[in-house]
Formats: C-alpha cells, sequence, structure tokens
C-alpha cells in the first residue's frame, strides 16, 4: 500500500473515532496510533496534520494532539451579487474581454476518486519520480551557504548556465531567466509580447493550458493547424498575414497533445515567416526530458538555430521530476530580455533560492542521468502497451501517430460517434478517468478526440485495466 492511501486510511479512521473525545480532549499518542495501526510514524503525523487542516485536531509540540473545539455559531453569508455586475462591467471597453476558465487544465491536475484509473494525469506516476534523489537533492541544499538567503532576481547563475548548455546554440547564462515552472514562464511570456486585444496564434490543437492563459490575459487565440510533422507552415504565413499578429506559441518537440515533431524542413521556415512578420515565436520545450528509449537523437531547440532574438524558449525541469518542484528557465535575447524579466519581477520577484540549489544539487548527482536513464525505458514500455492493449480492444479509437516521447496517446473517436461528453462519464463510471479533446481546440474541433495518458497510473498492469474498462464505455456510449 502506497504512503499516500495509508495516510487517507489512517486520517479517516481517526476521523470517524474522535467523538469517542470531548472537545479539548487529547487524542492517543503518536506512539500508540503507530503500534496500533501498524503504520510508520510519518503516517501518523501525516494523517494528523491532515485532521488539523480539517479543524477538526490541535497538534500542540511537546504535547501532542486535541480534538478541536466547535467553531462559534457561523456569520450570516454576505451578499456578494454586486461582484457580478463590477466583473462584467470590468471588460466593457477591452476588446476582447478577459476570462479565467481553468477547467481545461484542472482536469489534468485532478485526482480521482479512489479505484479509478487515471488516464488523465498530465505528471508522471510517484514511481516515475526520482523521490529519493530529490530528498536528497533538498537535504543537501538546505545545509549549502547562504542557501535561505535571497538569490538573484534572474536565478542563480549556476543553474542559468545549466539550463543555457540544455538549450544550446549561442544561448549563455545572461540570456536566461529563472522561473516557477513553465505555466509561469509561459504566462511571463504573452504578457511581455502580446498587449490585451490582440490575436495571439496557437497550435490547433494545443495546451488548454496556454489558451487559458492568453484568454485570461485578454488575448484572442488564432488556430493553425497541426499534422504529423508538426504546424503547417503556409497556414502559419497565411494566420500572420491575415490577423497582424506578432506572436505565436509551439510545442516543436512531442507536441501536446498529438506528439508531432516539427519536421526539419520545417523548422528554419517557421523561423522565417516569423521574422518576416516581425513576430516572436515561443517556444514551449516541455518534455524534451520525457524521450522514450527508442526516439534516436532528439532535434536542436528551435532558439539554438536563431541568432536573431525571433525565439522565446521556456525550459521546464518539472515533467520530469515532480509537479512540485516547479522550476524552469525562459531564454531570450535582446531588448524583450528586459522586459519579460521586469514583468516576473513584478509578479513573483523570484523564484525561492532553495528550490533553486536543491535543482542544482538534483541535476549536478549521479542520480540525475539514472533517473532519465529509466524514465525513458518505462515510457517506452507503457506506451508500447497502451498502443498495444488500443489496437487489440479499441481499434475503432484512431491513433494517428505513435510519439517517442512525452507521456500520452491522442485518439480520434469515429465519425458519427456519441460525444466526448458521454464517453467520458461512462468511462468515470466504469472507473477509468479520460481527458476529451474539446479544449485543446481554440475553434470548433474537426473531429471528436481524447487524450489518454499512459504516465500517471501505477504500471502496465493499470494500463490493461483501464483499456479493458474502457472497452466497457465505449459499449455503452459508441
Amino acid at each position: 500500500m502506497s504512503e499516500r492511501s495509508s495516510v487517507g486510511e489512517l486520517a479517516e479512521q481517526l476521523r470517524r473515532e474522535l467523538d469517542r473525545y470531548s472537545p479539548g480532549g487529547k487524542l492517543p499518542s503518536s506512539r500508540s496510533l503507530v503500534e496500533r495501526f501498524r503504520v510508520s510514524p510519518v503516517t501518523v503525523s501525516r494523517a494528523l496534520a491532515q485532521l488539523a487542516a480539517e479543524g477538526l485536531v490541535i497538534t500542540r509540540p511537546g504535547a501532542g494532539a486535541f480534538r478541536a473545539r466547535p467553531h462559534a455559531v457561523a456569520e450570516p453569508a454576505g451578499d456578494t451579487s454586486w461582484q457580478e455586475v463590477a466583473l462584467s462591467a470590468d471588460g466593457v471597453a477591452e476588446l476582447v474581454p478577459r476570462t479565467v476558465d481553468a477547467s481545461g487544465v484542472t482536469v489534468s491536475l485532478t485526482t480521482p476518486p479512489p479505484g479509478v484509473l487515471e488516464f488523465n494525469g498530465g505528471y508522471p506516476h510517484p514511481s516515475l519520480q526520482p523521490e529519493r534523489a530529490m530528498a536528497a537533492a533538498l537535504a543537501r541544499a538546505g545545509r549549502r551557504p547562504g542557501a535561505w538567503g535571497r538569490p538573484p532576481l534572474e536565478g542563480l547563475p549556476e543553474l542559468r548556465e545549466w539550463f543555457a548548455r540544455g538549450i544550446g546554440g549561442a544561448v549563455t547564462a545572461a540570456e536566461v531567466l529563472i522561473a516557477a515552472g513553465g505555466q509561469a514562464a509561459l504566462a511571463t511570456a504573452l504578457r511581455a509580447l502580446a498587449p490585451p486585444g490582440a490575436p495571439v496564434l496557437v497550435e490547433s490543437p494545443t495546451y488548454p493550458g496556454m489558451l487559458a492563459l492568453a484568454r485570461a490575459a485578454g488575448l484572442r487565440p488564432v488556430p493553425v493547424p497541426v499534422d504529423p510533422d508538426g504546424v503547417r507552415p503556409d497556414l502559419l504565413a497565411d494566420a500572420f498575414r491575415a490577423t497582424g499578429a506578432r506572436v505565436f506559441v509551439c510545442q516543436p518537440l512531442f507536441q501536446n497533445p498529438t506528439g508531432a515533431v516539427l519536421a526539419p524542413d520545417r523548422r528554419a521556415e517557421v523561423l522565417r515567416i516569423a521574422r518576416a512578420a516581425g513576430a516572436f515565436v515561443i517556444e514551449d520545450d516541455f518534455v524534451r526530458r520525457l524521450v522514450h528509449a527508442d526516439s534516436g537523437p532528439l532535434p536542436r531547440t528551435l532558439a539554438a538555430d536563431d541568432p536573431d532574438g525571433v525565439v522565446v524558449h521556456v525550459g521546464s525541469l518539472t515533467k520530469a521530476t515532480s509537479p512540485s518542484f516547479r522550476v524552469a528557465a525562459l531564454a531570450a535575447r535582446g531588448p524583450v530580455l528586459e522586459r519579460l524579466r521586469a514583468i516576473q519581477v513584478v509578479d513573483s520577484f523570484f523564484v525561492p533560492r532553495p528550490l533553486q540549489e536543491a535543482a542544482l544539487e538534483l541535476v549536478g548527482s549521479p542520480a540525475w542521468p539514472r533517473h532519465l536513464r529509466a524514465l525513458s525505458a518505462e515510457l517506452k514500455t507503457r506506451r508500447d502497451t497502451m498502443t498495444t492493449e488500443l489496437a487489440r480492444h479499441l481499434p475503432e479509437l484512431a491513433l494517428p501517430h505513435i510519439p517517442s516521447g512525452g507521456y500520452h496517446l491522442w485518439l480520434r473517436l469515429p465519425d458519427g460517434a456519441g460525444g466526448e461528453s458521454a464517453l467520458t462519464a461512462a468511462a468515470l463510471r466504469t472507473g477509468v478517468a479520460l481527458t476529451p479533446g474539446r479544449p485543446y481546440f481554440s475553434a470548433e474541433p474537426p473531429a471528436a478526440h481524447l487524450r489518454l495518458s499512459f504516465a500517471a497510473v501505477a504500471g502496465v498492469g493499470e494500463i490493461t485495466e483501464g483499456i479493458r474498462r474502457l472497452r466497457v464505455a465505449c459499449d455503452e456510449v459508441l
């Protein structure tokens, strides 16, 4: 049983027993709970912390845990209906009213109910994360001289240098800013490069989190179709001419959700088209470290082949480590770098120094290349298992491209089939959580799609079982 499930079960058991104690009464000691439930002291500590966060118990260092006293009668609820007028009036003068819709993001961040297999996850399962290496790195980082002081606003020089080497080409540490994860870096880039009301060109389909960021900034996403070789340059040029856009956001490597890699003959063409339009390309290089064992050599980043400052590059450690290891790089050259830096400083000051120090410790340790090799092999195994099971049990779901990197597959539903929503609901009833394709399109989708993650589950056994459950759901809906 995992540590997470043990904590949840113990917290639930203690929650049921709270009525045995009067308000302010002391609960059994941690040692007695360890002996009674045969769990670790860490599990007991975390379970009590969970109950404390719920306001059910109070913990006092050195004294123990006590049942919390009931809260006073709640004040009558206020009337917040005035906010509807205030918030809607806020966009009256805006060309593109800002909308904050996180639904496309939360579907891959929300933990499914117990017993439901997570085919909708946006991060690798804890078994794929380098938990021991991260814990050791964090411990070593905390002992570094000055680790708890204020870091340089741009980030630690050594970490900026490490990211610059990974980006390649002539990119230097001076052209790199450390950001608090890829999502924060994308938000900074969009705000820096496009004023509210402006169009921004996006791949279609594309990452819902980026679409949400653009709309929240008052930008107007304009779709440019993607095929198995990445974005189509002819349609990109047409979109620049038709809209006057000055920004194009793309994922050239293992694109989310299609898994496409931008073809070699298109790479220079995309940069040429953007340069001719006087526009920037935001390169979201989010899964370079989630390459599969059979991929072969990876193409260089677009930033490595861009001497003119067209590319604003975003790269992150998060996908290959943990959702909570939010360390990323934002790289650019020319005057735009100062604008990016200013916006980031205003928004968040800086990334906490202990986290930056831990990142340096992690990527500099022998455990890091070992982790990447193991992750690469396991992702290939999981991808192969899912594609095999899909072909065997669900041949009616089209899989136009099998990626050699990333953590998911992009499937097209049969024409005339029931909608994504119906299938997603049916799948949840059978015990598997899916990601519908609609949020990945900034305009009308050409067909119904699903995205299936093979990295968020515990292993290949859950993949096999999940496809079996999905077969049941498809029989109900399709």
